[in-house]
């Protein structure tokens, strides 16, 4: 049986910090915050926005680091991180993510977050997909398989 711990006050504090972060990013720079998009500008050919796009990413890879430093001695395991799947099962279900994000056209934070704030259908319509699939994945691999 697998725990799930629920926090709702961390989860309301993320929350905020993605849709704030999203709310900047429209409005100072006109970007939607779809992580893949950002992602496949700073790959070659590089997007001319490039700096901008490896500034994100350098900010989502570093702040989970840096507010764990500021939260020792406060939260037992600030950034913990514990997976029951094998390495070879977390690269096959990145894999299988990545060829959705490319079949989609964009990812969860693109669709699920700046698309259907916008209310975008096509957003709305590949979120609900996103979401019945994730169910039916989490059903299979804890009680089928």
């Amino acid at each position: 049986m697998f725990e799930t711990e629920f926090t709702p006050l961390a989860s309301l504090a993320g929350g905020i910090m993605i849709g704030l972060a999203a709310t900047l990013l429209m409005a100072l720079h006109g970007r939607i915050m779809g992580l893949t998009g950002i992602i496949n500008g700073v790959l070659p050919p590089l997007s001319p926005d490039w700096a901008m796009r490896a500034a994100f990413l350098a900010g989502a890879i570093l702040v989970p680091g840096v507010a764990a430093l500021f939260m020792q001695g406060i939260v037992e395991n600030p950034v913990a991180f514990a997976s029951p799947a094998a390495l070879p099962v977390l690269v096959i279900g990145g894999l299988i993510v990545g060829l959705g994000v490319k079949i989609g056209s964009g990812c969860t934070s693109g669709h699920g977050i700046c698309g259907i704030a916008r209310l975008s259908p096509r957003s709305i319509v590949a979120t609900g997909v996103f979401m019945v699939v994730t169910a039916a994945t989490v059903y299979l691999t804890r009680h089928v398989f």
